[in-house]
């Protein structure tokens, strides 16, 4: 999508630290870090949020880079969240569906 940041990053229109990629999604370091470990998966093609209609296989693609991601990055054992915010109320600020990787510190059981 024009003017998307995530489709550019994604398109290597933009240059970013790639931390895993493959056909269908790319994971990188978020730019303002929440925690140690804060490292976003984005699909390759464009979905608005969740709930737009992320094929099956793409979502199966999301969740296992997140996991490869959490191995990468030595979080793996220790333990990890993963976030996906639907809609401005809920936190999303770039409209382009993606989950964040955090780790490298304990959490508490509340919200980020």
């Amino acid at each position: 999508m024009a003017g998307c940041i995530f489709c550019m990053i994604a398109n290597g229109e933009i240059p970013s630290k790639i931390v895993y990629e493959n056909d269908l999604v790319v994971a990188f370091d978020d730019l303002h870090p929440q925690a140690p470990v804060h490292t976003l998966v984005v699909p390759k093609a464009h979905y608005q949020d969740i709930a737009d209609g992320v094929p099956a296989e793409t979502m199966a693609a999301i969740f296992a880079a997140a996991c490869e991601v959490a191995r990468i990055k030595g979080i793996n054992e220790s333990g990890f969240r993963i976030i996906s915010n639907k809609g401005a109320d809920a936190g999303q600020t770039v409209p382009h569906f993606h989950v964040h990787v955090l780790g490298g510190r304990k959490m508490d059981e509340g919200l980020v």
